[in-house]
């Protein structure tokens, strides 16, 4: 089945408030490994952001007021989910904040469109009983390196899920194992790492990222982050 992995931005934390989502980031998996297809949109919530949400993501409401607002884009996420497992990390929260958005557009709720909705952060749970179970501190377990993640971004996030949740799965490989014909190591020979999928960010989305660095660094007396990457 095709894979989904999906992470969103808001203005707050619960939609009932009138919280809107700002960010959507989304990524594709097909026969465990990712495509070159993802979804990335910023969007104008039409309302303030919450301070406690902009010191997690640090998107400001001035940044989204040329943005699409949701209506916009309502179609094409649909589609890009479409007859996929999508993948959320603690699904609730998100699921609760799109359905709002679809029901503001008269569509029905988000699980509707795809094939199923998949929450990570169960499976850690059941992987892990009684450990941290959050992204970070999954990324640490399977040594995803998240030394970026200065900032909660949707994209960014999605990305390290993706990695996050392949290696939370890995024993699914066995299933190879059922296959008629399987290939010895020295069948299939050295592993080239030129056959890895690397996406890059495009310069619109490398140039949206620096803009709201640079607001917060003239917000902060001290910033360590454009440091720690030089």
């Amino acid at each position: 089945m095709r894979q989904v992995v999906l992470d969103t931005e808001t203005t707050g934390l619960d939609p009932k408030d009138g919280h809107r989502i700002i960010e959507i980031g989304a990524l594709e998996i097909v026969g465990r490994r990712l495509t070159e297809r993802r979804l990335h949109h910023y969007l104008n919530p039409e309302r303030d952001i919450d301070p406690g949400a902009l010191a997690v993501h640090g998107i400001d409401n001035e940044f989204l007021r040329d943005k699409p607002k949701f209506a916009d884009i309502a179609c094409e996420l649909l589609d890009f989910v479409r007859d996929a497992e999508v993948i959320i990390h603690n699904a609730a929260f998100d699921l609760e904040f799109l359905d709002a958005e679809l029901a503001r557009v008269g569509l029905p709720p988000f699980a509707t469109h795809c094939a199923k909705v998949t929450d990570s952060l169960a499976l850690a749970r059941e992987l892990h009983p009684g450990k941290r179970n959050s992204l970070d501190a999954l990324c640490e377990r399977y040594q995803v390196n998240h030394a970026h993640r200065t900032l909660h971004g949707a994209l960014l996030d999605a990305g390290l899920l993706a990695e996050v949740y392949l290696a939370m799965t890995r024993g699914q490989d066995a299933l190879a194992m059922e296959l008629d014909v399987v290939a010895s190591a020295e069948e299939l020979g050295p592993l080239d790492g030129a056959d890895l999928l690397v996406l890059p960010a495009s310069a619109e989305e490398a140039a949206a990222h620096e803009a709201i660095l640079d607001r917060i660094a003239k917000e902060a007396k001290v910033v360590v982050w454009r440091a720690a990457a030089a």
